[in-house]
């Protein structure tokens, strides 16, 4: 271990030894990695333990410099861990570079499937006790980690003292094709509320989406930018200042050249910043089967669905006179076309997309038995988890409080802390 301090906290890096599978604990193993922050006046006390699971799939958790974001009110009576989940971050790595070393696209996926919420959560209760010398941790789980949450709930709630969650709280049974079904009509919402804050923009989508489909240009690193990659650009509009990013980024798309207008270099460099998974590339191979669990395939299921709502169709839209519409939080076959990041993971992919059996992630019974203290922030309309299959969720766990709020979007325990986690800490200990 290795500590060190920043402004007012104390970092001290851990390294964990734990199974790649762990029904089978004699087996192979991989690395995880986990930051753990306390305020520097606290650093030899005797804390309980709060660990923090990123949204996802595929983040690392967030690098805070001091008490950044809900992390100084957490720091105010927790000893936080900061888990970098399997495949990210720190931890053993899982992209283009590292994959490879398992062997081909089969052996690769075979090795993926066990980084889903049930993998991540056994990490926990692997790690748990000898930081906890055995005690229950409160969790904090922001989307994705709001699954894993939920998935810990179902399988091990005695490493639970309380558990928080927010904008991530699970269908317990929709498919995947139920989950995008009530994304798209979201996330046209979403878009709809950007033309109408930013009119201007309409006429500039369109005329940005003809040159591309007209020149289909390279972007800086290989990134092949089409019609439905820029689209792809919506999924910003899930973030507080979502829209004003698209926009800022919409009205620096075009320079005058000797040959006529071209795509700026800030445009496209901005674009790829945006668009491409370098840097969380297991967000893209795994999005669809963290949903996976009634036996079935998830056959690219955003990109099925897709075809129910033609006003998302680009071809379409360019052949008419209608908007754009931009998409948000959904992976298809052409990402790993377009984004070199994922070129060579194509074959892994499909055949992830493909793989039937994956296990059940939630047991209602033992939900409707809950007895952990949880509280659970549920953004209205948020384009990332939809609303209802959250409430239907929180009816379903027992003794979960909600907090239904529209003030914040789903990065709202960062743009909303400390208020959002001292919410839910008050939520979920019956004083709120």
């Amino acid at each position: 271990m290795t500590s060190y301090r920043q402004p007012g906290v104390v970092l001290t890096d851990h390294h964990f030894s734990v199974p790649l599978d762990h029904d089978d604990p004699s087996g192979e193993r991989i690395e995880l990695f986990a930051r753990e922050v306390v305020a520097s006046a606290k650093a030899d006390a005797d804390l309980p333990w709060l660990v923090y699971l990123e949204g996802g799939p595929g983040f690392g958790v967030r690098r805070f410099t001091g008490r950044q974001a809900w992390l100084g009110r957490a720091l105010q009576e927790f000893r936080v861990l900061l888990l970098d989940q399997r495949g990210t971050g720190l931890s053993t790595p899982a992209n283009r570079q590292s994959l490879p070393l398992r062997g081909g696209p089969r052996e690769q996926a075979r090795y993926l499937a066990h980084f889903r919420a049930d993998s991540i959560v056994r990490d926990c209760e692997t790690i748990r006790p000898g930081l906890t010398g055995g005690a229950p941790w409160t969790l904090l789980g922001q989307s994705f980690g709001g699954f894993c949450a939920t998935h810990y709930l179902s399988t091990a709630p005695e490493g639970l003292r309380t558990v928080l969650i927010t904008g991530g709280l699970p269908s317990l049974d929709a498919t995947a094709d139920e989950v995008y079904r009530a994304a798209y009509p979201r996330i046209a919402r979403k878009v709809e509320a950007h033309y109408t804050r930013y009119p201007q923009d309409i006429g500039r989508a369109r005329r940005i989406a003809e040159h591309v489909a007209e020149h289909r240009p390279v972007l800086p690193g290989g990134y092949v930018l089409t019609p439905e990659a820029f689209q792809s650009l919506g999924i910003v509009l899930g973030g507080g200042d979502g829209s004003h990013q698209l926009h800022y980024l919409l009205e620096k798309a075009f320079v005058r050249a000797p040959g006529g207008p071209v795509l700026s270099d800030a445009f496209q460099e901005a674009v790829v910043s945006a668009l491409s998974y370098a840097g969380h590339p297991l967000y893209a191979v795994l999005h669809e089967v963290i949903y996976a669990q009634d036996g079935r395939p998830t056959d690219w299921a955003a990109e099925r669905v897709r075809a129910e709502f033609p006003r998302f169709d680009a071809a379409k839209a360019l052949a008419g006179e209608g908007p754009l519409y931009f998409t948000g939080e959904s992976v298809h076959p052409w990402h790993f076309e377009s984004d070199p990041a994922l070129r060579p993971l194509r074959e892994t992919a499909e055949l992830l997309a493909a793989r039937t059996g994956w296990p059940a992630l939630y047991d209602t019974g033992r939900l409707a038995a809950n007895e952990v203290p949880v509280a659970a922030v549920v953004y209205h309309d948020d384009m990332y988890v939809d609303t209802e299959h959250s409430l239907r969720t929180a009816r379903a766990i027992r003794g979960l409080r909600t907090w239904v709020t529209d003030e914040y979007e789903h990065d709202g325990v960062r743009a909303g802390a400390p208020r959002v986690l001292d919410r839910l800490l008050a939520l979920a200990r019956g004083e709120d």
